[in-house]
């Protein structure tokens, strides 16, 4: 979808409300204490962020736990300026083919966290396609999800075959489940869309049941390509910065350390159970660097992506 927002020039009103975060969402310090990292355009910036025009917010880095954020928060006025996209806009055509093992690593150590039995209640969160509950379905686990685009939850009912009835049409803040009614929780590549992800946590908390599991995919502070794209700003003479993405595809909003949840854990009564990191698509290298950068991410643990499992206490 064309971000209408993208060109000051373009004669339309501004889709945001800007938002105070008074303190850091996910470990409470006080935003005025944390560090600036730069600007973020409601554009990709590329390599001359000074030729583009728009809307920029402050991005900042939470000295209490890593967790980075802009000050202040857009909010869109309607939630589907966001996510209306036309799913087959959104993702490519490949992502529609059902794969036997998508998901399968998760589900694993989820089982394996678990003490798995057939039948054990899961619940994804942003189920987009709802190509994670079929997965989820065929490893013995009765699922449900929900969604909050209607383009992408139309497309999960009538090209993946979802049942409508499993597959419920809202945001987090809409939803009611009753206390302790899953066994398993995913957040895949969601708690970053999310405005307030500590409240998100708490309440996904409170529909699991003790000892349950979530897990959590989200994008790390860390990510080497970040630092080194940030870096080259500077040097540039830019006051810009590549993390986080408001106002734009894909509207990341955070990006997250393993301390952020080290230090939400302390807050909203669970433990990290295991975390890993991921290297992934490696686009701003040339393919002959691959090699040497995948293993200096994943031996340092600056890979783009990081995933925690949360368990109940």
């Amino acid at each position: 979808m064309e971000n209408k927002n993208l060109d000051l020039t373009v004669k339309e009103p501004l889709r945001y409300r800007f938002e105070d975060v008074p303190s850091c969402n996910m470990c409470g310090r006080e935003s005025s204490k944390n560090k600036v990292l730069g600007l973020r355009l409601n554009c990709s910036h590329g390599l001359m962020p000074k030729s583009k025009t728009g809307v920029a917010v402050t991005v900042v880095s939470c000295n209490g736990c890593g967790l980075i954020y802009s000050l202040p928060l857009p909010v869109p006025f309607d939630l589907q300026d966001h996510y209306g996209i036309p799913a087959d806009d959104y993702w490519v055509p490949e992502y529609f083919v059902i794969n036997p093992e998508y998901f399968m690593d998760e589900i694993n150590k989820a089982k394996e966290l678990l003490q798995f039995r057939s039948g054990m209640k899961a619940l994804d969160i942003g189920a987009g396609l709802g190509k994670c509950m079929i997965a989820l379905s065929s490893a013995g686990f009765d699922v449900e999800g929900f969604e909050p685009s209607v383009t992408f939850r139309e497309k999960a009912l009538e090209k993946m075959g979802i049942d409508p009835n499993k597959l419920k049409f809202g945001m987090i803040e809409e939803m009611d489940y009753s206390p302790g009614s899953f066994d398993f929780i995913t957040f895949g590549a969601v708690l970053e869309h999310l405005y307030n992800p500590d409240e998100a946590i708490r309440k996904a908390l409170s529909w699991l049941r003790k000892d349950g599991v979530i897990q959590i995919e989200v994008p790390s502070s860390d990510w080497l390509i970040a630092r080194l794209l940030n870096a080259y700003y500077r040097l540039t003479g830019n006051s810009y910065v590549t993390n986080i993405s408001p106002m734009h595809s894909p509207f990341h909003l955070y990006a997250f350390t393993l301390d952020s949840f080290m230090k939400n854990a302390e807050r909203s009564g669970y433990e990290v159970a295991y975390y890993e990191y991921s290297v992934c698509d490696l686009f701003h290298i040339p393919k002959l660097f691959h090699p040497f950068f995948r293993w200096y991410m994943d031996k340092t643990r600056k890979g783009m992506q990081l995933t925690v499992w949360l368990r109940k206490k």
